[in-house]
């Protein structure tokens, strides 16, 4: 058995497609499409409602002596889904839609109905300016007011997004400020910092300058001596008062946790020890009749 689905077929050498015989079809022969329902519509035969977008088997075939434009115009044959009354539609290529032609109505579209009424409106209006001179100057007065308004709200909301970017602008201007004075105060605050520990470290070191020897150039004609190159070696100062307490460096929290400490723990007296016990030593006194007899010798 030969493939079903193959991309080439086998042609014998004699084959002559000319001898094939056409198949007769009838002009206007119907042909079966899948297709879609165009618009919401009611079975005039049993009342089922027919959604858009319901899917059907359908008869199409072309309207004879019907075009618009030279543009065929097609008829569709469906069933209805619960008593399966037959239901015609056409298309529709002046309006770009399609008209219920039999078994079935269309559901009510409240926008088909404003743009048929707009387009008579607009109609009448043509036709009532084509009989009265006077009517079409008023109404091009009323068209050119109505520009005019609408150029001037326009002209408004333009001014209205300049004045708001030129205050954003001016927003950002002063946050950028702000910010560089934030940063100015920092720095500011900063180099005082810097300043107190530099006065701070002049207070307990000092840099002296110590003579070291260095390259000395001997001239024997002038008689000259060497020059001394001088160091500079950082020294800590002798306490003399100008040293800071160490409780006085200490943070303010420290020194109030300090304090407190202090005053909530309870003063230990110690015990007065002689010198000899803490040492071991036992000093033996001798008895008072022999003090006497020595004395009285």
């Amino acid at each position: 058995m030969s493939e079903r689905k193959v991309l080439n077929k086998y042609f014998p050498p004699d084959f002559d497609p000319s001898l094939i015989p056409r198949r007769k079809v009838p002009k206007n022969s119907q042909q079966v499409v899948r297709l879609m329902a165009p618009f919401s519509m009611r079975c005039n035969t049993c009342g089922e409602y027919i959604y858009k977008g319901k899917k059907f088997n359908a008869r199409k075939e072309t309207v004879e002596g019907e075009d618009y434009y030279g543009i065929k115009i097609f008829r569709f044959y469906i069933k209805c889904t619960l008593c399966s009354a037959e239901i015609t539609f056409k298309t529709d290529p002046k309006n770009t839609d399609y008209l219920a032609e039999h078994g079935a109505s269309r559901n009510f579209e409240p926008w088909r109905e404003e743009k048929a009424v707009e387009e008579e409106d607009r109609l009448a209006k043509l036709e009532e300016e084509e009989n009265n001179p006077m009517k079409a100057l008023e109404n091009r007065t009323v068209d050119s007011k109505r520009e005019m308004d609408i150029l001037d709200a326009l002209q408004d909301i333009r001014a209205r997004n300049a004045r708001n970017e030129r205050m954003g602008q001016s927003v950002d201007l002063m946050a950028r400020i702000n910010v560089e004075e934030i940063e100015t105060e920092e720095e500011r605050q900063r180099k005082l910092e810097d300043e107190e520990d530099e006065k701070l470290v002049r207070q307990v070191f000092s840099k002296v300058s110590l003579p070291a020897a260095g390259p000395s150039g001997l001239a024997s004609g002038s008689g000259s001596q060497g020059t001394q190159e001088e160091k500079v070696v950082t020294v800590k100062r002798k306490a003399e008062g100008d040293e800071p307490d160490l409780h006085s460096l200490l943070p303010v929290t420290t020194r109030t946790l300090i304090t407190s400490k202090m005053a909530t723990v309870p003063v230990v007296k110690r015990r007065k020890t002689e010198l000899k016990n803490s040492l071991g030593i036992k000093i033996k006194k001798a008895p008072a009749k022999a003090a006497a007899v020595g004395a009285a010798s």
